[in-house]
């Protein structure tokens, strides 16, 4: 089912059909056809079935990033956010995940978003360079169990914010704004993602909706410097947790009856022109309706990076097709896009160290998440000794394939063979996507520990039927330790 018929008029002027000498008197009384469109599907999104596919999808990203959440509970930057809740976390019922703490929904979703990019096992969508779910499923979660939405109305918000949030960030150049320029696509991407998602979940208008993007846009903000974190602490706030808390502080607003400028993307001192002057706006609702981004975004399936994803893929491939002792390895090539190899490059955390992720490997013949997150073992002898083996080449033959991150990898042994394997489609991206038990394995692996075994059964199958909750709030106790 497509939403084209939503997608139409609101008998507003356009932006095109006025004056020179207008502009200024009717600048926030006419919209551009863009944001027309938009924001009209924005509007109409809580109310539109959701074709098969797209729901199955829908549910998967939802329970991928509640066990990235739940699993980032116990990490440095989700103790961080579990922290800030106890000392200052505002009144409210809203649940505050892997934890018996209840918040409002602003701070509730900032610690949610915070733990669900706590590490690198959440989602991302690879042409906007940005994970959606760790802010997007907080910020809706908060606003829905808030407002006592149903499971449907949640799903359909999920997935308008992924739509809203990576076409902006694509809109602005993707993963050349991204690398070009020193601001942050992640929390870009993210705010308005989360915003777009909990105005649905708030049941906002179209005419709400655009207000809802200029508040947005206002706070709208992350620059690159993330990447000095060393704890990741900062890097899951610039990802999650901020546009998370911000995205809903939007939806909130407007709910309580606040106005603004009708199109914030077009007209003076717009957006785009404040932090992407070429920005092509139709890219905002380019296939708006027809291609879903739920669908276009990766599930990890290894806990680590997304550069190390093709790598640790093409290194199970290798081991499984041939049988050698590690004694008989000479050398191991990485060859990775430059600008993406330079993102995993010997990195200090070991979930996005290549090198690190690798040598475990070839060590463990898989890539565990306690593996993932094990700093001491990093300068273990063993590591040290495959890592000594171990060159990531940074090949600029590689960049015409991006934004698809190709990995190729070549293990020497010293009989003189050379075992290589090339991966164009990682496991888990919309090419080579994992089905709805492989997606639940990695799920249980990231949960029991800390829900245990039983819990974490129940909040998979609430999940996975989430149309059928006529509230949000029968899952919030799934969500919750127990005790």
């Amino acid at each position: 089912m497509k939403r084209r018929a939503f997608l139409g008029g609101a008998g507003l002027v356009p932006l095109s059909l006025l004056m020179p000498s207008n502009l200024v008197q009717a600048q926030n009384n006419i919209l551009s056809s863009e944001m027309l469109t938009l924001s009209n599907y924005m509007g109409a999104a809580e109310i539109q079935p959701l074709p098969p596919e797209v729901l199955e999808q829908a549910k998967l990203h939802v329970l991928d990033t509640f066990a990235a959440i739940i699993s980032g509970s116990e990490l440095l930057p989700g103790q961080a956010a579990l922290r800030y809740i106890k000392r200052h976390g505002s009144k409210g019922k809203q649940t505050v995940i892997a934890s018996k703490l209840s918040s409002g929904a602003a701070d509730a979703a900032m610690a949610n978003g915070v733990m669900g990019h706590a590490d690198e096992t959440d989602d991302s969508h690879g042409r906007s360079r940005s994970h959606p779910g760790c802010a997007v499923i907080p910020a809706s979660f908060a606003v829905g169990e808030e407002l006592n939405i149903s499971g449907t109305h949640f799903l359909r918000a999920v997935t308008l914010g992924y739509d809203i949030g990576t076409r902006l960030l694509i809109a602005m150049g993707g993963p050349k704004f991204s690398y070009e320029s020193h601001k942050s696509s992640h929390s870009i991407a993210g705010i308005f993602g989360a915003a777009a998602a909990a105005g649905c979940a708030a049941s906002l208008n179209a005419q709400q909706m655009r207000w809802l993007l200029d508040y947005t846009a206002q706070q709208a903000s992350g620059i690159a410097s993330w990447g000095r974190d060393t704890d990741h602490i900062e890097k899951a706030f610039v990802f999650g947790g901020m546009p998370a808390k911000n995205g809903v502080i939007s939806a909130l607003l407007v709910h309580s009856d606040w106005n603004g400028v009708n199109d914030v993307f077009s007209g003076a001192d717009n957006y785009f022109l404040a932090t992407a002057p070429n920005a092509d706006r139709l890219q905002l609702v380019e296939k708006l309706g027809d291609r879903f981004e739920i669908t276009q975004t990766d599930i990890k399936k290894w806990s680590v990076g997304s550069p190390i994803q093709g790598p640790l893929d093409a290194m199970e491939i290798i081991l499984r097709k041939h049988s050698f002792d590690l004694s008989q390895v000479t050398a191991v090539r990485v060859r990775l896009e430059p600008s993406v190899a330079k993102v995993v490059d010997n990195r200090d955390m070991p979930d996005i160290c290549l090198q690190y992720m690798v040598s475990v490997m070839l060590l463990d013949k898989t890539a565990s998440f306690k593996a993932a997150h094990d700093i001491a073992r990093m300068q273990h002898p063993d590591v040290l000794n495959i890592r000594s083996k171990i060159q990531l080449i940074p090949d600029p033959a590689l960049s015409q394939f991006m934004p698809v991150r190709v990995a190729i990898v070549e293990i020497e042994l010293n009989n003189g063979s050379i075992l290589t394997e090339r991966v164009d489609a990682v496991r888990g991206t919309p090419r080579n996507p994992m089905g709805r038990d492989e997606v639940v394995a990695k799920c249980r692996d990231l949960m029991d520990p800390v829900l245990g075994n039983k819990q974490s059964k129940a909040l998979i199958e609430a999940s996975l039927s989430l149309e059928n909750l006529k509230s949000l709030k029968t899952i919030s106790a799934l969500l919750k330790k127990a005790g």
